[in-house]
């Protein structure tokens, strides 16, 4: 007889965005070995879309608990049934919240294995934040998944978490699709002759947005047009409005990320934090010149110089100078497109991020199966 499938259960606040923890979670979920996992995601707050599609599409089993707040008890109870009728072996939750709730109602359901996952934080001096994660999330967890190397460092020197109570699990994402640059570069009224500098993000306030819409507007005058592009919603979009200038370009939500990220000459993240960014991700795959904020794990991703230019958080003038840098120098852009192309195929796929996981469930599974 063959080896009964590890039951996996993945929790999460929502799947209706399309932010980077709710993502890795869908894609990491839907990509686990259906030979050696049974898959199972869990939203507990209303959802539907496509995140919701794709999932059902891959096989895993979707389930919805429709809480209506934190204390929502009797929500929380029924994924307590869930877990314990269907013998679930491991509970794997992403963000703080999940978390939380993740290893209180694991532990209540005697789930063998819980695993939280960290996508990134300000670590600002949340002094409750910090007491949960220390005292709860990893007291209470097998393991406390940081994204990054900065996180990681972040969790055990500002929050006093045990080294041995975490695990780096980089992100990773699926292989882009070629893009065709004409269509998107018409709709911004770019000339052949302009460079487009472009960001691909939600606008809140985390992103900085307004940073690189004031880096642009100090851009030296030179012949050729420079465009800033910036696809994506959010909070953030009346305050960035009222502060663009005619160069500035709202592209909206897309669901033609690689033609938007063919049609740029230079990709931003002016970002405050970030943990793993998919988004840079996407740019190094799409082998465009990279300008970023040295914040979180970016440095994992982008070495300076080599695959993209980092310059400090909340510095208009020096985020305007490197992107004055790649507007001047066609050459330059192609070389650190080219590199960070090859480092994402190389480090940072959907694949590796669920080989690592599969091999982490495995690994901490056996080892309580071992203790019993």
């Amino acid at each position: 007889m063959g080896r009964e499938r590890i039951r996996v259960l993945t929790l999460i606040d929502t799947l209706r965005s399309a932010g980077g923890a709710e993502r890795i979670a869908a894609t990491t979920t839907a990509g686990l070995d259906p030979t050696r996992f049974e898959r199972w995601i869990c939203a507990t707050r209303p959802t539907k879309g496509p995140l919701v599609d794709s999932m059902r599409e891959a096989g895993v089993r979707v389930v919805a608990l429709e809480r209506k707040s934190s204390l929502d008890l009797r929500a929380w109870w029924s994924l307590v049934r869930l877990l314990r009728r269907e013998r679930i072996d491991v509970l794997h939750a992403h963000g703080h919240s999940s978390n939380a709730w993740g290893v209180l109602v694991g532990r209540l359901a005697r789930v063998p294995v819980i695993v939280c996952h960290e996508h990134t934080w300000s670590y600002s001096g949340d002094r409750l934040r910090m007491l949960v994660d220390r005292e709860l999330i990893a007291r209470g967890s097998d393991a406390f998944v940081a994204v990054s190397r900065e996180d990681r460092r972040r969790m055990h020197e500002l929050e006093g978490i045990e080294e041995a109570r975490t695990r780096l699990v980089a992100n990773g994402i699926p292989p882009l699709p070629p893009g065709d640059p004409k269509r998107v570069r018409g709709e911004l009224e770019a000339g052949t002759d302009a460079v487009v500098v472009g960001a691909v993000t939600v606008l809140r306030p985390q992103k900085a947005l307004h940073v690189l819409i004031e880096a642009v507007s100090l851009l030296r005058p030179r012949d050729a047009e420079v465009i800033l592009a910036i696809a994506g919603s959010g909070p953030d979009y009346p305050r960035l409005r009222s502060l663009a200038g005619p160069s500035v370009r709202f592209l909206g939500n897309r669901s033609d990320v690689p033609d938007v990220l063919a049609a740029y000459d230079v990709a931003a993240l002016s970002s405050d934090f970030e943990g793993s960014p998919l988004g840079v991700m996407e740019y190094m795959a799409a082998e465009r010149a990279i300008v970023a904020t040295r914040v979180g794990g970016v440095p994992d991703l982008i070495e300076d110089g080599v695959h993209g230019l980092l310059v400090p958080p909340r510095d208009p003038t020096a985020l305007a100078a490197a992107i004055d840098t790649l507007v001047d120098d066609a050459a330059l852009r192609r070389r650190l497109g080219a590199a960070a192309g090859v480092r994402q195929r190389a480090e940072f796929t959907i694949e590796t991020t669920v080989r690592r996981l599969e091999s982490l469930y495995e690994e901490l599974l056996e080892r309580k199966r071992g203790r019993s």
